[in-house]
Parts: structure tokens; C-alpha cells; sequence
């Protein structure tokens, strides 16, 4: 199911948290809406599901317009952050409980209710814990339990949000291989909503990278996290440093210091330099380069993070370097970005 987001703003009282907002979204595709708190990610997911409504513009799926049309009309399978399971209920009547309030004739007989609740049981690989209660599982059992309710009803879109939030590093892990090759296999339109960077770039098709209301950019994980458009979207997609800088005939300068880099096109001004701790080579000439004094030091995994102290101590910047490298306090490093973005000063 294609779904179409079309032109829309939402507004809570005098504050606008989604401003003329548009995206499509192809059937079968599995997108990541990825942004800071406040960023309006949560909002558009709710405006998709019918929790909410647009105050301007519609949302379609398909051709039909569906923006004043309840969850319900829209057939949407919802996964939240905390499960929402009914702690009353046996895992297997929590699966099948949005096909038993189906009303008249939508609503299957009682055995096909429960055959199905079992084989989505059986595919999200808790067969066996049928009669448990909530309250007898893993967190990452409730949210496969939660999951295998959403998908019960057989939805148009599974929209998800926050769905690993509330589990340890080591289960969301295990969850978001497990959650990839389930949308693999079950082929819905899938949306969710995550502030971990990791989890949108691991799993999505697309991701959306929001801030202030606004889309800023999307595209496929390699395509944000490569060419980042905005400084916004650098600073927020993976680890970045930046330098304050000037840009002269196609020059980039930094303290009145060419740096070796070609920034053709670009207007000149003065302009900041992003660039990304593991993109950047060590130099013998200083003469064109960014020269620093390391103030600090640390050990992770396979490499060693380094800040310097840049231009007179004015700025720091962080990089990585060998876990051999002699580098101690206080010693000189020169070094020029191999992959960097320059944006003109906000």
C-alpha cells in the first residue's frame, strides 16, 4: 500500500509541530522517520495511523484520501514503545484481540481467530507460551507478542514507534535483525519512528531524517550518511566535527591556512566544515592541513579517539586515529578530511 503525505501541517494549540510536510512512501517499503525529541517524528506517525488529524493538507493511501478516516477504517497494526499488551489476557487472546472486536460479518469465527493467533505466534517464535500473561515474559518477548497482534489483522501499513526504546542494548540488537527479516517476509509497508541512528540506518530502506517539524533530508542509509545535506543532518547522522571556515575562489581556509581543499562551486564567505572522525588522513605537511595539539584521549575498540585543540585553542575537533599510534598529550598531529561537506555559516 503506497502512502502519500501530502502538503501537511499540524498545529497543537498555537504551536505548529509539523510544518507543510510531504512524503511518499512506496507499498512494501520500510521507512525510518529518525529525528531528535521534538522533532515531529512521533507527530507524522500518529497523523499516518488516524490517531491524530492534519490541521492542513491529507494524507492518502493509495488514491484514497484517508485523513479524517479512523484507525480502525484505515486498518492499521500499531506497535508502541511499551507494548500496550492487556495484562489480563493470555499472550494468545492478546494476539487475536483486534480480529474478536472486528464487528459482524468482518469478524472471523472463533477457530480461525485462534489458528491464526497461533501461527503468528508460532512465526514471531513464541510457540509454546500461548497461555502466558504479559507479566511471565522478556521484554522482548512482549514485543513480539505486540507485533503478532499488529499483524493479525493483516494491516494496509504496520507503523511502529519507539519499538526497541524500552529494551537493552543487546535484545534491540537481536530484535531489529529479527524485525528486518520479518518485513522480508511479510512484505506490509512498514514506518517507524526511532531517535537511534544506528536503528534507522540498519534497517530501513529509507530514512527520514526530521528536526523542528520539518523533513531534511531523505534518501537510503548510505545516501544520509555519505552526503549528508545540511548541517543539521551531519551533526545528527553518526559522529562529526566541525571547523568555522572561509571559502575563497573555490578554497577552503581555516585561520587564514589553505587547507587543500577543492570547494568549487561553493560560494565564497565565510562557511563551516563537517567532516567525520574516521574520514581523515594523517599529513607530514603541515603547511596545508588542519594542525592540532591533543588535549585528550580515548581507547575505543580497534582505534584510539583523539581531540585537538585547533587553531590557537580556539576550537576542538575530534578524529581517529591507529590504536598504535604514539600520539600522547600534548603532541602535534596534522591532518586533512578525505570525505567533508562545507555549508555556509548559519
Amino acid at each position: 500500500m503506497d502512502v502519500t503525505v501530502k502538503n501537511v501541517r499540524k498545529e497543537f494549540g498555537d504551536f505548529p509541530a509539523l510544518h507543510d510536510v510531504s512524503l511518499d512512501i512506496r507499498s512494501g517499503e520500510l521507512i525510518a522517520l529518525l529525528g531528535p525529541s521534538g522533532s515531529g517524528k512521533t507527530t507524522l506517525l500518529r497523523l499516518i495511523a488516524g490517531l491524530d488529524f492534519p490541521t492542513e493538507g491529507a494524507i492518502y493511501f493509495g488514491e484514497d484520501d484517508a485523513s479524517l478516516k479512523s484507525v480502525q477504517e484505515r486498518n492499521i497494526g500499531f506497535v508502541f514503545q511499551h507494548y500496550a499488551l492487556f495484562r489480563h489476557m493470555t499472550v494468545l487472546d492478546n494476539v487475536g484481540f483486534g480480529l474478536k472486536v472486528r464487528k459482524g460479518r468482518n469478524r472471523p469465527a472463533k477457530p480461525d481467530i485462534e489458528k491464526r493467533a497461533r501461527d503468528l505466534l508460532e512465526f514471531v517464535q513464541l510457540r509454546g507460551l500461548e497461555k502466558r500473561y504479559p507479566n511471565q515474559l522478556s521484554g522482548g518477548q512482549r514485543q513480539r507478542v505486540a507485533l503478532a497482534r499488529a499483524l493479525a489483522i493483516e494491516p494496509k501499513v504496520l507503523l511502529l514507534d519507539e519499538p526497541f526504546g524500552a529494551l537493552d542494548a543487546q535484545v534491540r540488537k537481536e530484535l531489529r535483525r529479527w524485525l528486518r527479516e520479518v518485513h522480508e517476509s511479510t512484505g506490509h509497508t512498514t514506518v517507524f519512528v526511532t531517535h537511534d541512528q544506528e536503528e534507522a540506518l540498519e534497517l530501513a530502506d529509507r530514512v527520514v531524517v526530521m528536526s523542528q517539524g520539518r523533513i531534511e533530508q531523505v534518501g537510503k542509509p548510505d545516501e544520509v550518511y555519505d552526503r549528508p545535506n545540511s548541517p543539521t543532518v551531519f551533526s545528527f547522522i553518526g559522529e562529526s566535527s566541525k571547523l568555522p571556515v572561509s571559502i575563497n575562489r573555490g578554497q577552503v581556509y581555516f585561520a587564514d591556512r589553505p587547507l587543500g581543499l577543492d570547494a568549487q562551486g561553493s560560494a565564497d564567505g565565510e562557511a563551516e566544515l563537517f567532516f567525520r572522525p574516521h574520514d581523515i588522513e594523517i599529513v607530514e605537511d603541515a603547511g596545508v592541513a588542519i594542525v592540532g595539539i591533543v588535549a585528550a584521549s580515548r581507547r575505543t575498540a580497534g582505534t584510539r579517539q583523539v581531540e585537538l585543540e585547533v587553531g590557537g585553542a580556539k576550537e576542538r575537533v575530534e578524529i581517529e586515529i591507529p590504536v598504535d599510534h604514539p600520539a600522547t598529550a600534548q603532541t602535534r598531529i596534522a591532518f586533512r578530511p578525505k570525505r567533508w561537506s562545507v555549508f555556509p555559516s548559519r
